[in-house]
């Protein structure tokens, strides 16, 4: 994860940051449990990483995506990042339904996707959008989340 430009500083970076830690960690769960090909096991992991998952891509496509699409310059990249998701959903759903060859896609394609928000997409956030743009990012983040450990 990104540590270097001072984003994080930003309390809805610095959020998004915490919860991609938070949903690593439950897919390297996830990918064990697909290991020993114990359903029970996966349906757990999976309804762990869910549960991290779904509020947090809710909050980056209301708020930060929403907001950093009307710049023509983050448009392109912006409906890039929301394909993935969609992928990512997809892969899910795939492994939910039981075919556990997915576990190698899934993880590759959450990786790719945080890196290119943590070390591109977050930062040029923090630079291009200023005061009230992030006063809307804020009013329009979806609040729900996942408890995270203490």
């Amino acid at each position: 994860m990104c540590s270097y430009c001072g984003c994080r500083s930003l309390t809805v970076i610095g959020r998004l940051s915490e919860e991609h830690e938070h949903i690593v960690n439950h897919l390297g769960e996830l990918r064990e449990a697909c290991a020993t090909a114990d359903q029970g096991a996966v349906a757990q992991a999976l309804d762990a990483l869910v549960a991290h998952l779904d509020p947090h891509t809710s909050s980056e496509e209301r708020g930060l995506f929403h907001v950093l699409r009307r710049d023509p310059e983050f448009t392109e990249h912006v409906d890039s990042l929301h394909e993935e998701h969609v992928g990512i959903d997809a892969l899910v759903e795939e492994l939910r339904a039981g075919d556990l060859d997915v576990i190698d896609e899934l993880v590759d394609a959450l990786y790719e996707h945080i890196d290119k928000e943590e070390n591109g997409l977050f930062p040029a956030a923090a630079i291009a959008l200023d005061g009230p743009d992030w006063e809307e990012v804020v009013s329009r983040t979806d609040h729900r989340r996942a408890p995270l450990p203490g």
